[in-house]
């Protein structure tokens, strides 16, 4: 099992703690780090070096993409494996895709690439390397069927999580338990991400403050990361679940996270910037009117989206201001919208219904 980012690793480590439960005798080799070995996995490669996202930013990670490529397409000719599962990560994952293939070995993709989105013309690596994919989102299932890759909607599994806390528990973890608003702010896992994304998120918090003085500011942060220049923020380095639940409201880099945040009914404002050569790239390739998967699943703007150079400090806090009234109409009518993408995401169950497909591929 392969997952190189923390989202994806999440996700992969309550797949792994599944297994091992139904089937104790199971043995899962992964690439990834401290979570998905807590859950079980023998790590084999540490996926620290992996995670960066954008063409200039990925050429720093080239040397340890292709070391780790190597030594896993010997494992797979040596005939280690009945079954490699990838999670998310397109870029490597591909690529480990078609080593397992030529060895023989099936495929299940968990998480797929967002071929809808950019990068169409990989559909055919899909079409020859991968047996089958676990979509997470609804409409993915028609996009890679009607092109002649299977592929089942398992639902998503951030709905399979049951140790999400209350509000008021998390802001009592937190140590936020005077009155006033709370401002979550998530500038990303990734330490080219946050170097991009903090300055703004950091500056528009800043202003709020300025006009607020109750408000409080609560930091999603990655060990490994830096996060200059904010006195009196709350820092949070163990889930951002705890941050997204205990904020009124976020501002939230595109990825994920929004999704949680939807999930967890907490209003946000979305916001990413890139490589200025990775945006240039992007804007050819990228075919979807929306950065933030809410908006793509509810199919209309629902959350306000900053891209690379709108993404300014008084733009990101004129947005997420009428958030963060306590009974404000902005707010309301995103949890309205959020109740209608919680429905077209599908029930709990995710991580059960890949279970029963992983058992399908290997029974």
């Amino acid at each position: 099992m392969s997952a190189c980012e923390a989202s994806g690793e999440a996700h992969s480590s309550l797949l792994v703690r599944t297994l091992k439960e139904r089937h104790p005798e199971i043995d899962i080799d992964a690439v990834g780090g401290q979570l998905i070995a807590r859950a079980g996995a023998n790590v084999i490669e540490s996926r620290d070096d992996f995670s960066v996202v954008g063409l200039a930013e990925g050429l720093s990670t080239l040397p340890a993409h292709v070391g780790a490529l190597r030594r896993l397409r010997k494992r797979f000719e040596a005939g280690q494996y009945d079954l490699v599962i990838l999670v998310d990560y397109p870029g490597f994952h591909l690529r480990l895709a078609a080593a397992a293939s030529h060895a023989g070995i099936p495929v299940l993709y968990y998480i797929a690439p967002q071929l809808w989105a950019w990068g169409s013309w990989r559909v055919r690596s899909l079409r020859k390397h991968i047996r089958q994919i676990a979509a997470v989102l609804p409409f993915e299932t028609t996009y890679f069927n009607d092109r002649g890759v299977a592929a089942a909607f398992v639902g998503h599994p951030l709905l399979d999580r049951e140790d999400l806390p209350t509000a008021a528990a998390a802001r009592a973890k937190l140590g936020l338990t005077s009155q006033g608003p709370i401002l979550g702010l998530l500038p990303g896992s990734r330490r080219s991400e946050v170097d991009r994304m903090w300055p703004c998120f950091r500056d528009a918090a800043m202003r709020l403050s300025k006009n607020n003085p109750s408000l409080r500011v609560l930091v999603a942060a990655v060990d490994g990361n830096e996060y200059p220049g904010a006195p009196g923020f709350v820092y949070h380095r163990v889930d951002s679940a705890n941050v997204i639940v205990a904020a009124d409201a976020v501002l939230c880099k595109s990825g994920t996270a929004t999704l949680e945040a939807a999930v967890a009914d907490t209003p946000m404002v979305v916001a990413y910037r890139m490589h200025p050569v990775s945006y240039m790239a992007a804007r050819w390739v990228v075919r979807v009117p929306h950065v933030s998967l809410p908006n793509l699943i509810a199919e209309r703007e629902i959350c306000p989206e900053f891209i690379q150079g709108d993404v300014t400090p008084q733009a990101l806090a004129a947005a997420v201001e009428p958030l963060l009234e306590e009974s404000g109409e902005a707010a309301a009518r995103q949890r309205r919208a959020f109740a209608e993408v919680r429905t077209k995401l599908g029930g709990p169950g995710a991580t059960g219904r890949v279970v029963q497909l992983v058992e399908q591929m290997v029974g």
